[in-house]
């Protein structure tokens, strides 16, 4: 073997690795919006779940991605465990469809499929068509790597070292733990299912000890959800360990019916393949992950338990303060779910704010010092939230988000604004606290329940707000509307009553400017609701999409 093949081999693994990374981001950038809202929405039914993993790893050709998503879900309270389990199964038969693919070798028209890539990409105005050019680029590039692999391969089998060195490789054992390592350095199971592929139609591995090669990369594919998960939830490390386990589990037995049995099944999978060794050790691994699925399916309520034994406890309280619920700083950061867990600090940040300004109001009425203290370490809180989530929104900015999402970015960085302003009114609160307090202020009945009842509207109107935002609801637009103009009215009302109470001499001088003041305050915050509500809301958002791809 001289150095140009070794080249040939270098380059063709890098354009397969670089394509199929291009076809698995422009596949998850064309149907990730649409995959999330299915694995959302889809996945109470462990079986549908199943399913709903079989096409998403088919679709985006990389069960490491699905598996980290899943992963990212469960860190964000969208998916708990036992519906991960299902995803996490059929994860593990879609990723067979990469190598189905390769098995077809479609090397001689791969240029083509580069042709009609780099033409949509760089002629198409519209977004669509770009990323299915990108698609297309990436699937035409994984063939041609595909191609000069297989060219060096040929030239291997010229070398009598390296055919004696692979035809050497009989160890079982060896053969799991060679698939694994290669797996976890190259973090695609896909990458060296090919390998093997090709080797195996170049006559470099008997087919026999392939088995076991794939039983390796079952659990080398593990890797990057374990990865993943390393800074996130409990919940999130155990649905890693659900991937982990399954395939542990599942390769074991595969492992042990292969020791006795492994030529008379190798034999038959070749017979059925029609004697095409590439297409054999591609049916072989369709049919280990289809077997340990049907074996472990019904087990999977006892997988899930074992996660709990191998990561004991519970998360922090979510009352912990200066903590991130899910966007942890060391957290990866996954594109198709990045939106979607900014989403979720940001409604976790505008809970803490609307708590905080009833605190206040309820200090100011009551006169109540003890709640001083904890308004100003809350309003801190939200200080570092605003921070933190800022910081996340500039860094996922940068990715290539799908297009809905990448949409939202603008309109989270305005409902963070607005909750922080928010923040600070209960803020201000609790200094008007101090004032009255110093200096002995009181208010009449009258302005007490005045003020509750505008904090009851207000508050009300956020907790609408909070809930058009985070789940894009409409069923509350009316009601969002129609408070933001009783409190306007409210507000106009009371600050003349005020002015009446005032000339009467039934109310202090310093009592009404902290009155007037806080009615202020109050509508203003009913302001930021109303951004809050339609931040990120359209009922026309599919027709302006529509619309965006055509400039």
């Amino acid at each position: 073997m001289n150095v140009t093949t070794v080249f040939l081999l270098l380059g063709g693994l890098g354009l397969f690795l670089y394509g199929m990374k291009l076809m698995s981001d422009g596949l998850e950038q064309v149907a990730g919006a649409r995959m999330r809202s299915i694995l959302e929405f889809f996945t109470k039914n462990r079986f549908v779940g199943m399913l709903v993993g079989i096409a998403f790893t088919a679709i985006v050709q990389s069960s490491s991605a699905t598996t980290v998503m899943v992963v990212s879900f469960v860190n964000s309270g969208l998916m708990n465990l036992f519906q991960a389990a299902g995803v996490i199964l059929g994860a593990n038969i879609g990723t067979t469809v990469t190598g189905q693919l390769i098995a077809f070798n479609l090397s001689d028209i791969a240029p083509l499929f580069v042709c009609v890539g780099v033409v949509m990409y760089m002629f198409s105005k519209k977004t669509t068509v770009k990323r299915i050019g990108v698609v297309i680029l990436g699937f035409g590039i994984l063939f041609m790597g595909l191609s000069t692999m297989s060219s060096a391969m040929s030239d291997l089998r010229e070398s009598p070292q390296m055919v004696e060195m692979l035809k050497s490789l009989t160890n079982p054992l060896m053969a799991v733990l060679v698939g694994f390592l290669i797996t976890a350095v190259l973090q695609s199971s896909s990458a060296t299912v090919g390998i093997v592929i090709l080797m195996a139609n170049q006559g470099l591995l008997a087919f026999h000890i392939c088995f076991f090669l794939i039983l390796g990369c079952n659990m080398g594919s593990c890797v990057s959800a374990l990865i993943a998960s390393l800074s996130g939830k409990k919940d999130a490390k155990r649905a890693a360990w659900i991937h982990f386990l399954f395939n542990i589990i599942g390769s074991l037995f595969i492992f042990i019916v292969l020791m006795f049995a492994v030529n008379p099944i190798a034999d038959t999978i070749m017979n059925f393949s029609g004697g095409n060794a590439g297409r054999a050790v591609a049916n072989a691994h369709t049919l280990i992950k289809i077997t340990e699925v049907i074996l472990l399916f019904p087990f999977m309520n006892w997988v899930v338990k074992a996660t709990y034994v191998i990561i004991p406890g519970k998360d922090p309280s979510p009352e912990d303060r200066y903590e991130l619920k899910y966007i942890g700083k060391g957290t990866l950061i996954t594109p198709t779910t990045a939106v979607i867990d900014a989403i979720h600090e940001i409604e976790h940040m505008a809970e803490i704010a609307k708590e905080n300004l009833k605190c206040g109001v309820s200090a100011l009425c009551s006169k109540d010092e003890t709640k001083i203290k904890e308004i100003y370490e809350e309003e801190a809180y939200v200080n570092y939230l605003n921070k933190e989530i800022t910081d996340y929104l500039v860094r996922i900015n940068e990715l290539d988000l799908p297009h809905a999402d990448a949409q939202m970015i603008g309109g989270l960085f305005h409902v963070v604004n607005d909750i922080e302003r928010i923040g600070d009114h209960a803020e201000n609160l609790a200094d008007s606290t101090k004032q009255i307090i110093e200096h002995n202020i009181t208010f009449s009945e009258k302005a007490l329940k005045h003020l509750q009842d505008m904090t009851t509207a207000v508050l009300l109107m956020l907790d609408y707000s909070i809930e058009m935002f985070s789940k894009k609801n409409p069923e509350h637009m009316q009601e969002v509307i129609d408070l933001e103009d009783q409190i306007d009215a409210m507000e106009k009302k009371l600050q003349k009553s005020h002015v009446k109470r005032l000339t009467k001499g039934k109310c202090t001088p310093e009592a009404g400017t902290i009155f007037s003041d806080t009615i202020s305050g109050l509508e203003r915050v009913a302001d930021h609701a109303t951004n809050i509500a339609f931040a990120i809301y359209s009922p026309d958002e599919n027709e302006i999409d529509d619309e965006d791809d055509d400039e």
